[in-house]
């Protein structure tokens, strides 16, 4: 893909590495306007240690960026894994001190809200899906995934972020089958208007929760989540003994269902 796709090197700071690898883009101010509505999704599925979830260091500084460009309301929302409670989650995970003395930083459980029922006739699998209000309702969406091996998806990074977007009741038959291709299309129901991956560690196999850990030490930015993760998947295919090294990225099932449909 043509797509471009920064990756860069954490030095000392999260805010100024994030900002440095936003530059090619125009700046976080190219993203986001005075007034905005923001919405951060992270990867809380579960709340393990990073890199099993999000580092809450890593959203607090995309969300003080976000501030800063003039946002009028930063939204952290999540729906957790079917098989934990979304609540508990985030209680274990620190959301309390994270909102703590910032007021223009709101926590979300999606699911305390409601669910929109889309339908996309161009999806294969997945042609009805019930996906959280929010999508809708906020004027910027920024996906801050992390870059890691997944025992049934193979690789999660941007694409498979967004099954927190779907309704909890509706992710479990979709691993019955086609699970890629599926979080694939989910995708094409959810605009995403920037990527920021939190790659400064990642798992090389197993996961998501855990597995061997190694440091690439990058952060990336892109507008294009199968771009973005094309990369991600090249990062962990570098080290010896990760489970995608049979894996063309641009052949992994969610990443070339992405491609066939478009999807950025």
């Amino acid at each position: 893909m043509e797509t471009l796709v920064v990756k860069i090197k954490f030095k000392d700071s999260l805010n100024k590495t994030i900002s440095e690898a936003l530059e090619s883009f125009g700046g976080i101010k190219s993203v986001v306007s005075p007034g905005d509505r923001v919405f951060l999704k992270p990867n809380l599925n579960t709340a393990d240690i990073y890199p099993g979830s999000s580092d809450p260091a890593f959203i607090i500084a995309v969300g003080e960026l976000c501030r800063e460009a003039g946002a009028k309301e930063v939204l952290l929302a999540e729906s957790s894994a079917y098989f934990v409670r979304t609540k508990s989650v985030l209680k274990k995970w620190g959301a309390g001190g994270i909102v703590e003395n910032r007021p223009w930083l709101k926590v979300v459980n999606l699911d305390e809200r409601k669910w929109v029922k889309k339908y996309n006739p161009r999806c294969k699998f997945l042609k009805n899906a019930n996906i959280s209000e929010i999508v809708d309702q906020a004027d910027k969406i920024i996906f801050l995934p992390l870059c890691k091996t997944h025992i049934l998806a193979q690789y999660t990074g941007a694409l498979k972020l967004s099954v927190g977007l779907l309704r909890t009741i509706n992710r479990f038959p979709m691993h019955a089958r086609r699970l890629q291709e599926k979080i694939a299309e989910i995708n094409s129901y959810i605009r995403c208007d920037l990527v920021i991956m939190d790659a400064r560690k990642c798992f090389i196999s197993k996961g998501p929760m855990t597995g061997p850990v190694r440091e690439p030490g990058y952060i990336l930015a892109s507008k294009s989540r199968a771009a973005i993760d094309i990369e991600g998947v090249n990062i962990i295919k570098s080290y010896e003994g990760n489970s995608l090294s049979k894996v063309v990225a641009e052949e992994l099932p969610q990443i070339k269902r992405a491609l066939e449909m478009g999807i950025d």
